[in-house]
């Protein structure tokens, strides 16, 4: 990478991409854009499986690892996992991706049906399409935020849909990064930007808002390379008129970092 300041919103494992990036010859900027603050109550995780056991519900999705963990966690500090596990076995399985899987796995939970890639929400109602959803009960483990899209492709179908809130997303309390980073882009003193989910776009925006300086970030961007973890990061990004440079295929950080190399080495 030869010492071309690249960008990296990512927060949970900024620091290990910023030292991948060093690694590989980069110059990191790491201005995280998100935090997962935790938004679980332990009363309403023993409501939803006290309804759970009077109402079966017909599935139950998973999207994310850390919301997953979240609720596990949850219900073994209340003593309710046996519980959990009882009704999940009685309940068709669904998730986003591999990393959900690996945690309800770690659990000993049979997995149903399992989004493929780019594990998209898409992906989800596609495994969900032979089944029968009309006057059903679906839950659906929120992931920072709701997932509009497809709690209204659950209920189009005739479907409940149960949210249960884990955690959610907000800025990261030190924000001086982000400034720092949205200065340097307007200097054009950034080569790239990683981008790894669409969240981080919208907090990138908000918060350029609130400086003042949110008119000229879109093309700022654009003078850079935005290299973007998947399709629904990327949609978030052209939402706000950002040209993606490259898409990594898997979504995953490895294709990310070589796609990222790739490009650059072409540029020079």
């Amino acid at each position: 990478m030869d010492g071309q300041r690249i960008a990296i919103l990512e927060s949970r494992l900024g620091k290990q991409l910023a030292e991948l990036v060093a690694k590989r010859g980069g110059t990191p900027v790491w201005a995280p854009a998100l935090a997962e603050v935790p938004d679980l109550a332990e009363g309403q995780i023993a409501q939803l499986l006290s309804d759970w056991q009077s109402r079966p519900v017909k599935a139950a999705i998973f999207q994310t690892a850390v919301g997953t963990n979240a609720l596990f966690n949850a219900t073994d500090a209340l003593g309710l996992t046996a519980q959990l596990l009882q009704l999940l076995a009685a309940t068709l399985v669904v998730v986003r991706g591999p990393k959900p899987t690996a945690a309800l796995r770690s659990r000993g939970v049979r997995i149903d049906l399992a989004a493929q890639d780019p594990f998209t929400s898409a992906e989800v109602l596609r495994e969900l399409e032979p089944v029968a959803l009309d006057g059903e009960r679906v839950i659906v483990q929120r992931y920072g935020a709701t997932n509009t899209a497809l709690e209204l492709q659950l209920r189009s179908r005739g479907a409940t849909v149960i949210e249960i809130p884990t955690y959610r997303w907000s800025l990261p309390q030190d924000t001086q990064p982000l400034a720092d980073l949205i200065a340097a882009l307007e200097r054009r003193a950034i080569d790239a930007v990683l981008v790894t989910s669409a969240s981080q776009v919208l907090n990138l925006f908000d918060y350029a808002k609130t400086l003042g300086r949110a008119g000229g970030l879109a093309a700022h961007l654009n003078a850079a390379l935005v290299v973007s973890i998947g399709p629904v990061a990327s949609a978030a990004l052209a939402s706000y008129g950002v040209k993606v440079g490259v898409e990594a295929r898997p979504p995953k950080l490895g294709p990310l970092l070589s796609v990222l190399e790739e490009h650059l080495s072409q540029a020079r």
